[in-house]
């Protein structure tokens, strides 16, 4: 059984892994981490910044050397960016260092969700749903491939979603 002192929390943007997160983490009493907000807080920019001076791929590129320092912590709920599994080396560290939970969320959803709050380079200048839908084909299959579990969180509560996470891997 692969340990469960961490819990990897990964899916599209707009599927509540921050929110889900904060919640298993204070729950299971670990330590909540967001690689978006570390990557921040280590740049000391935010990432819609990064990404126009260094582009998807520079940004990639940071995202995985956090991913690969975050997933060696003990004790951590993390909660990744939606393309963290993007780089075939953080989906391995992903899968061999941690449980890893795809929180599913249909495109609608991600719409609805995505219109307010975060700035989303991806989503910028884009016919939203469209970019949407193609990043959630690309991506879903290397979600799913790391996956120890699918929990979807469509009209679901950050409670009830974080518990039946608690209920699958207690």
């Amino acid at each position: 059984m692969k340990h469960l002192r961490n819990i990897f929390l990964i899916g599209p943007m707009g599927a509540g892994k921050s929110a889900v997160g904060r919640h298993l983490a204070r729950a299971l009493h670990l330590s909540f981490v967001d690689s978006d907000d570390e990557i921040e807080a280590r740049t000391g920019v935010d990432i819609p910044f990064i990404f126009e001076k260094e582009g998807e791929e520079g940004f990639r590129k940071r995202e995985a050397a956090v991913i690969d320092e975050l997933s060696k912590m003990d004790g951590v709920v993390l909660a990744t960016g939606g393309g963290a599994i993007v780089d075939p080396d953080s989906r391995s560290r992903l899968g061999g260092r941690g449980f890893v939970v795809y929180l599913y969320t249909t495109v609608d959803q991600q719409v609805q969700r995505t219109k307010k709050g975060r700035e989303r380079p991806l989503l910028e200048n884009t016919d939203a749903r469209a970019t949407l839908k193609e990043l959630l084909v690309w991506r879903d299959p290397l979600y799913r491939e790391i996956a120890d579990i699918v929990v979807a969180t469509d009209g679901r509560k950050v409670t009830a979603v974080a518990n039946e996470i608690i209920e699958q891997v207690s």
